[in-house]
């Protein structure tokens, strides 16, 4: 493996390492939850969460899976096609097309997480709906990044 190589490998590991922080976070804040609420939440449960300190465990794993997203799509994604050897100078479509060859991840569920986080973008904090099914669907698709995470770990070591 030549120093280029290493170089490579060594920014997908440090990537990887940023992203399974931010998964730990998002994890510890659902586990929270998940002591008083159970999943998906309702309406009830949405507003004994926002009245009290729980708050902070929804606002944590909210921000956790916004930060893990970005990062997978700004920084791991090209890391880890650099070390492949590929070719990162392209649409992101491109890219994500050549991860789902590689069977990294599928097209259309990066988009409808990428959407996800557009929607938390967005002041999504006036509608108690799309709250409601951001958090849930942060929850159900939680462990679709963490397969991504271990399909490109799995790959590089």
């Amino acid at each position: 493996m030549g120093n280029q190589a290493l170089v490579y490998k060594a920014k997908v590991q440090a990537n990887l390492q940023e992203c399974y922080r931010h998964l730990a976070g998002l994890n510890e804040a659902f586990e929270e939850l998940e002591k008083k609420y159970r999943f998906p939440i309702d309406t009830d449960s949405y507003a004994k969460i926002m009245s009290g300190l729980d708050i902070a465990f929804s606002d944590q794993a909210i921000y956790r899976f916004s930060k893990l997203q970005d990062i997978m799509g700004a920084k791991l994604f090209k890391s880890f096609l650099l070390y492949q050897g590929e070719n990162i100078h392209r649409p992101f479509l491109d890219i994500l097309n050549t991860l789902e060859r590689m069977g990294i991840l599928e097209v259309e569920m990066w988009f409808v997480l990428r959407d996800l986080r557009n929607e938390i973008a967005h002041n999504y904090e006036d509608d108690e709906k799309v709250v409601i099914e951001i958090i849930n669907t942060i929850y159900e698709q939680k462990h679709t990044l963490e397969q991504i995470l271990d399909n490109i770990k799995e790959l590089i070591d």
